[in-house]
Order: C-alpha cells, then sequence, then structure tokens
C-alpha cells in the first residue's frame, strides 16, 4: 500500500433530465440516474446502489487482503449488502447496513479461524468504516464435501 493520505476524484456530469455520466482519470464511465424509490427508472446504477456497492466491494478486497496476509486459504465469497435508509429528525441518511458474506471454504478448512478473518475484515473495511450507520455481519460457511 502506497502512503497516507490517499486522494480520490470522480466526476458527475448531466442536464436537468436523464442519466448522470460519473467518470474518474483512467476509468470507464458510468451511468447513473435516481433509483425508482425516488421516481427515477431504476435502471442503471444510483448514489444509494453504488455506496452499497462500495461496502461490498471494500468488504470482499479486505477479506482477500486479510487471508492473504494470514496466509488462509479460500475458494470462494459471496458478499451481499442490504442498507436501510430512513429518516431521522428530518434527515434522510442510511441507519443501518447488513452485510451477508457467504465464503466457501475447501473440506477440512478451518471454519472458526475463517470467521475470525471475515469478523476482522468487517472491522478493516475503510468504506463501512467511512459511514455513520450502524453496520452488521452475517457470516455463512460452506466447507466442500470430502
Amino acid at each position: 500500500m502506497k502512503p497516507l493520505p490517499h486522494q480520490y476524484v470522480v466526476r458527475a456530469v448531466g442536464t436537468a433530465s436523464g442519466p448522470l455520466e460519473l467518470s474518474s482519470a483512467g476509468l470507464p464511465g458510468l451511468q447513473s440516474a435516481p433509483p425508482a424509490e425516488f421516481d427515477g427508472p431504476g435502471d442503471l446504477w444510483s448514489p444509494e446502489t453504488l455506496l452499497l456497492g462500495a461496502i461490498a466491494d471494500c468488504f470482499t478486497l479486505t477479506f482477500r487482503a486479510v487471508a492473504r496476509a494470514g496466509k488462509f486459504e479460500w475458494q470462494t465469497l459471496e458478499c451481499e449488502v442490504e442498507g436501510r435508509l430512513e429518516r431521522v429528525d428530518g434527515v434522510t441518511a442510511f441507519t443501518r447496513y447488513t452485510t451477508r458474506a457467504t465464503l466457501g471454504l475447501a473440506a477440512g478448512a478451518d471454519a472458526a479461524r475463517a470467521r475470525q478473518l471475515l469478523e476482522r475484515s468487517k472491522q478493516a473495511c475503510l468504506i463501512a468504516n467511512s459511514l455513520r450507520g450502524a453496520a452488521e455481519l452475517e457470516v455463512t460457511i460452506v466447507t466442500a464435501a470430502a
């Protein structure tokens, strides 16, 4: 890892209606629009889905790094993040994030150690750590048959 601080820049360009175009140097563009819940089309990434996607992506990449550092072998990780958007004290905000991690292991793998590494990944996920809502982790470990 390069020394901190790191700086990231994303640009959003749009007009009075239609999708926005998100861009960042060296990356392909991405279209965004309000979700159906906010009267958007519901067929493009939205700020809400991008935020939850960032949590899922960060958790998965963090687990990959934590497992590598711990020399822990694993097969697959499926990560789903659900966010609860509410109005509290006149402010609309995400109040809870639930990360559901399903980890696939080879037969005979140490499931207790896997759970510890998943918990460590939750604690180290910089995106989730940057948010105010309560964060929960639900773990399912699937071990291949011998």
